[in-house]
């Protein structure tokens, strides 16, 4: 039988995403299937996807027809193409002729939030992407039916898996680093824009300031969003610190008191994972698939309820035993989680299935 040649397509490419498709990437390619990444140039540079075997073309996030142009000339060699996101899925449809004859695969990895006009469109977007994929893989239970919900021919939950984070040596020197070493320390990890709720957790900062000691909130990301949130944290006095982009969340997450998640959407969360893994106690959001990513251990909270989110945080803060609940339930729960091999393993079954190989 022939080599299986699959493309793999991101467009913008979240960390969640790039990462999948890496850990996809390296064990496709440890299985025999011909790997190659269709992406930005820079997620090649951060992400590394010829270190897990895959060939790498740099396709540009535009949707001009230069870009879906070389975008079409990569898949029309491949047994089956796999999309990752909406852009990349839109883009991939239109590079494949919708229904054509390479069998396209979409992961849907998280949803897409906007109002009025642009809303409008993304929904026809989204519409348009699961209708021209033979299968959609949902991240989350309420993904899969909203693909259902717009058309998709047929959609199936594939609850991802990324590498685990490496577990640090336990320090000083974050809490050092940022000023925490006498107060509490709570660490949020994300890019700066609206969905995030960040708006929603500097309400909530609010709370803590009548703790004694006074917590310190870390941000760690960027965007578009950062100067509008340091212009709040300034004029309101908040004790919040926007660290910007990081490349040690692992230590951060290792070093916090608490993680919070107080995003409006979340599908398979990093942060929510990283934390769990590594023992930290998460106060999150009850959206999207965070409650059955976290299932009892973490604190949950309605999506833009400040005052709940601050009252989560500081009766873990004032609970040890609770905080020690939670930090051993974390691990027990990743532990159910599906491994890098039964993601690969899943994802393989579809391809074999759309290309009638057993």
């Amino acid at each position: 039988m022939s080599q299986l040649r699959t493309v793999q397509v991101l467009g913008g490419g979240s960390a969640g995403s790039s990462a999948h498709v890496r850990s996809l990437a390296a064990g496709l390619a440890a299985r025999g299937v011909r790997v190659t990444v269709c992406a930005p140039a820079a997620l090649e540079r951060e992400f590394d996807f010829r270190g897990a075997g895959a060939h790498f073309v740099p396709v540009p996030r535009r949707g001009d027809p230069v870009a879906v142009g070389a975008l079409r000339a990569v898949c029309a060699g491949a047994d089956v193409v796999h999309a990752h996101g909406l852009n990349a899925a839109v883009r991939t449809a239109l590079a494949t002729g919708g229904r054509g004859a390479v069998p396209l695969v979409v992961t849907w990895h998280t949803g897409a939030h906007a109002e009025g006009a642009r809303g409008q469109l993304l929904r026809v977007l989204e519409r348009r992407a699961v209708r021209a994929a033979a299968v959609v893989l949902g991240t989350s239970s309420d993904l899969v039916d909203r693909a259902r919900r717009c058309g998709a021919r047929d959609a199936r939950l594939a609850a991802i898996a990324v590498p685990g984070p490496r577990v640090p040596v336990a320090d000083g020197k974050v809490r050092a680093e940022l000023g925490a070493v006498d107060r509490p320390l709570l660490v949020a990890v994300g890019s700066l824009v609206e969905h995030r709720g960040y708006g929603v957790l500097l309400d909530a900062a609010h709370g803590w300031r009548g703790l004694d000691p006074v917590p310190l909130l870390v941000i760690a990301g960027e965007g578009r969003e950062r100067g509008a949130l340091q212009r709040r944290i300034e004029a309101e006095v908040l004790p919040v610190r926007l660290i910007g982009r990081r490349d040690d969340v692992t230590e951060l997450l290792a070093a916090a008191d608490v993680a919070v998640l107080p995003s409006r959407w979340e599908g398979r969360s990093l942060l929510a994972q990283e934390a769990l893994r590594l023992g930290v106690p998460l106060v999150a959001t009850a959206v999207g698939g965070v409650p059955e990513l976290v299932g009892n251990a973490a604190e949950l909270v309605p999506y833009g309820d400040a005052p709940a989110l601050a009252d989560a945080v500081a009766r873990l803060l004032l609970d040890p035993a609770r905080r020690r609940e939670l930090a051993e339930a974390g691990p027990v729960q990743a532990a159910d989680w599906p491994t890098e091999d039964e993601t690969v393993a899943q994802v393989l079954s579809v391809y074999d299935e759309l290309t009638n190989r057993h």
